[in-house]
């Protein structure tokens, strides 16, 4: 015996009635026993709630809504059921609408609503849907029949949410189902008192309906029919990456049923627990699908948690004061009180020191829960002893289930610390002696992005997700999206890490996307949907969306945009820049963003300030967090100058180019900047100097770093960069006698930024083939650590220092160090 449900978009529409008949046919062909529970259409509980509103309002314009719900169920009849056959099923359908009709008159003329008449109200539902598919069936030649579910669950008179007599209701059913040979099309979420009158069963009650026929008559299993693919790991509406679950327990189910799976209502798993019969939860749209198979017990899974449910909106109710500690009854008067007043709770939380207990309601009730606890509470508050009773709303719950969860350590840990590195604060917390259910009541507005972070960390067969937004898609940022494309599938599959850039921006335009911009396709989605760029509103849009793991990086050299980097930080929007504006200006600036990233457990990251791809940065950072302390830094920073010291003097003295030959060739190669001058003049060394002696502990100002001047004053006088290199070509002896200088001792020229006790220089010097620097080829860079572990023979790193492949490479680096501190 197999009792199957169909649920509201099952019977919507013509198509997907069609559907449930199919399966209902296979049922049959395959000589299955079953019955069929059904629910009200799609939305038309809804409407008959507002009809019934509009009645007791007065407001006639009811009846076009009612209008609308019989044309719906006509509409069924005229597509499948032959027209010889129509007539009498379109009067039984009228005759269901002309009682709805009297009553609904009868509502607006005494302007009132009882509960009891809106049970009656909301039944008529079930009861047209029923009738329609049972007319639809029988016309394709099954034995079926109506059963008004009225007839055989009888319940108590609490209206709207009716409890079942479940010794009276197991009797008729028995007696009804032994009695009929016919198939059963029973009307769902209905009931009836012992006097008559018309119950519902609570929203959802359908599902309750299938399961208390299911327990009266033993049922091999109970299959309820909806439009997902059975029950999933988090509701894929908020989370892409959910996925199904195939078995799971009924204390399992219960648990995210109450936090808001909605997939099945929880009094409904009561009577088949009881019985022990399994229920499965299918896709009529998708039948096929083996679904979700709800029983006593559930096959051993890889995760030690079954899925991710929550309650968008819930108020949280706090009741503290000193008098409330070590004194006996408190909450025995608080629930009490609730109880009484049929409140129900949530969630509850109470602190071992018993100086406060709060629990969560639905904020709907939320001040009359207030003015009944100010009102049973007087005494209490008027001594002292309960200082206040207050009310948070705005928040959501989050409940994290699995069975599997029992005795496993770090579950918690894992949970709250997911939710701390995405910058979510936990507002209370709760968890049963059962351990399958941790709880936590967190703000509303960082749902979304807490579910999807959860959910990646505790489902990681499903790929962490990484969004990223990127401002600067010149030569590193183009150049960075094309290596992240080349590595997708590398990360996803042997990293478990999806990268997605959802917001990309240049001078011009700027797009974002929170689903994600094709990596293949960014340009072209860029020039055609993007808009006028303006930082600002860039900004504000990646602090609406609230995404887990964010990821601004920065591939410009705009001296306006790190003024972002504070608020990004401090909303949990890791930072990562090859940017150096933020690092070298005031040394009180650099340390609020080093404090921010560190109080709100966030990455501010910049390898490539220094020396692009090379792990200068990580290297520096790991000799201090090990202890080690240092004496003196020297490095070549520049791979332009590099490549100019490198060249000047090569080849045959006779005929080896002059100083301002090899300038100029540096030019053609795009070595430079458009102007020499800006690289000649070591500013930008002087900015990496500073950084690195920052790094190492030294609060410097960029004052305090000396840059002696490489080039004669009339070659930083000149008007234009024409006339600087005619003014370098007049001063090619002063560079020519530099180099004979140097030879003639056995050294080579190199520009070289020193660190040493407190000083910062950076200037032109000669070194001799014992230091490191001597064999410097090419445009590479080079910086040696003399420390206390390193003081014989300086810890030196050496490699191209430059370069668009190198430095994208060294901004990717480090945002997949991010994805792994998300692990």
């Amino acid at each position: 015996m197999f009792v199957l449900k169909f649920g509201g978009t099952s019977v919507g529409s013509i198509e997907s009635i069609k559907q449930v008949i199919q399966i209902i046919e296979t049922h049959r062909e395959q000589g299955d026993t079953i019955a069929v529970v059904l629910s009200a259409m799609s939305g038309v509980t809804n409407q008959l709630i507002e009809i019934g509103r509009m009645a007791t309002g007065g407001n006639q314009d009811y009846s076009e809504l009612v209008r609308r719900i019989e044309d719906r169920h006509f509409n069924v009849v005229k597509a499948l059921i032959p027209i010889k056959e129509q007539s009498k099923v379109f009067a039984s359908i009228r005759g269901v609408i002309n009682e709805l009709e009297d009553l609904l008159r009868g509502v607006s003329l005494i302007r009132e609503l009882t509960p009891r008449t809106m049970d009656l109200v909301m039944g008529f539902g079930e009861r047209l849907s029923t009738a329609v598919v049972t007319e639809c069936l029988r016309s394709r030649g099954l034995s079926v029949a109506f059963c008004d579910a009225r007839k055989i669950i009888k319940t108590d008179d609490q209206f709207s949410h009716a409890e079942v007599d479940y010794t009276l209701t197991n009797e008729l059913v028995q007696a009804h189902f032994a009695k009929e040979t016919a198939l059963q099309i029973v009307t769902g979420f209905i009931g009836s008192t012992e006097k008559g009158e018309t119950t519902t069963l609570g929203r959802g009650g359908s599902d309750y309906t299938a399961s208390i026929l299911g327990a009266a008559l033993n049922a091999d299993r109970i299959d309820i029919w909806t439009d997902v693919d059975g029950m999933m790991t988090a509701d894929p509406r908020k989370v892409p990456n959910a996925f199904n679950i195939p078995t799971i327990t009924y204390a399992e189910a219960m648990e995210l049923s109450h936090f808001g799976a909605k997939v099945i209502y929880p009094p409904s798993l009561q009577p088949a627990f009881a019985r022990n019969i399994p229920i499965r939860v299918l896709n009529t749209f998708n039948p096929t699908h083996d679904g979700t198979v709800v029983s006593r017990t559930a096959e051993r899974r890889q995760y030690t948690i079954t899925g991710i449910s929550s309650i968008d909106d819930i108020a949280l109710v706090n009741v503290q004061g000193s008098g409330m500690i070590g004194v006996a009854g408190v909450s025995a008067k608080l629930f009490g009180v609730l109880a009484r007043h049929r409140i129900s709770v949530i969630l509850i939380s109470q602190a071992s020191s018993e100086h406060s207990i709060c629990f969560a309601i639905d904020p709907r009730g939320a001040e009359n829960v207030k003015a009944i606890l100010d009102m049973e509470f007087a005494t209490e508050i008027a001594h002292g002893h309960i200082d206040n009773i207050s009310i948070e709303r705005d928040l959501s719950v989050i409940a994290t289930v699995g069975e599997g969860m029992r005795k496993s350590s770090g579950i918690a840990g894992k949970l709250f610390s997911v939710l701390g590195k995405n910058g979510v604060n936990i507002v209370a917390v709760a968890q049963g002696s059962s351990e399958i259910n941790i709880s936590v009541v967190i703000n509303k507005n960082n749902l979304s992005k807490a579910l999807n972070a959860i959910h990646n960390v505790f489902f990681q067969s499903e790929a962490r997700v990484l969004n990223l937004y990127l401002v600067g898609t010149g030569l590193i940022g183009k150049t960075l999206l094309k290596q992240i494309c080349s590595q997708y599938e590398f990360l996803r599959s042997e990293k478990l890490l999806k990268v997605c850039v959802v917001g990309l921006a240049n001078t011009k335009k700027m797009l974002l996307d929170p689903k994600g911009v094709a990596l293949d396709a960014w340009h072209e989605r860029l020039l055609t949907e993007g808009v006028t760029t303006s930082l600002p509103a860039f900004v504000e849009k990646m602090q609406d969306y609230n995404l887990p793991n964010s990821v601004f990086i920065d591939c410009t050299s705009d001296k306006d945009i790190v003024q972002f980097y504070e608020s990004l930080l401090d909303a949990n929007i890791s930072v990562v820049t090859p940017n150096k504006v933020a690092n070298s200006g005031p040394y009180s600036e650099y340390r609020r963003l080093q404090r921010t990233a560190l109080n709100r457990g966030v990455k501010f990251l910049y390898e490539t300030n220094v020396g692009a791809g090379l792990p200068i940065i990580n290297t520096l950072q790991g000799l201090i967090t090990a202890g080690d302390q240092f004496i003196k830094i020297e490095a070549i920073l520049s791979g332009t100058l590099s490549y100019i010291f490198n060249s000047f003097g090569s080849g045959d003295p006779a005929s080896r180019p002059t100083f301002a030959d090899v300038v100029r060739e540096a030019k053609e190669k795009g070595y430079t900047e458009p102007d020499p001058r800006d690289d000649l003049s070591g500013q930008d060394v002087a900015r990496k100097i500073l950084i690195l002696a920052r790094e190492a502990g030294f609060p410097l100002e960029p004052s305090d770093v000396t840059v002696k001047n490489l080039l004669p004053q009339s070659c930083l006088d000149a008007p234009s960069v024409p006339a600087f290199f005619d003014e370098l070509e007049r001063n090619n002896d002063y560079f020519e006698n530099l180099l004979q200088e140097a030879e003639a001792e056995g050294k080579k020229l190199r520009f070289v930024a020193s660190f040493e006790d407190n000083k910062a220089i950076i200037e032109l010097r000669s070194v001799g083939p014992e230091h490191p620097f001597y064999q410097l080829t090419g445009a590479d860079n080079i910086v040696s650590f003399t420390t206390e572990r390193y003081k014989d023979r300086p810890l030196v790193v050496k490699g191209p220092g430059a370069g668009a492949e190198v430095t994208a490479s060294g901004v990717f680096a480090d945002v997949v160090s991010i994805g792994s501190y998300l692990a």
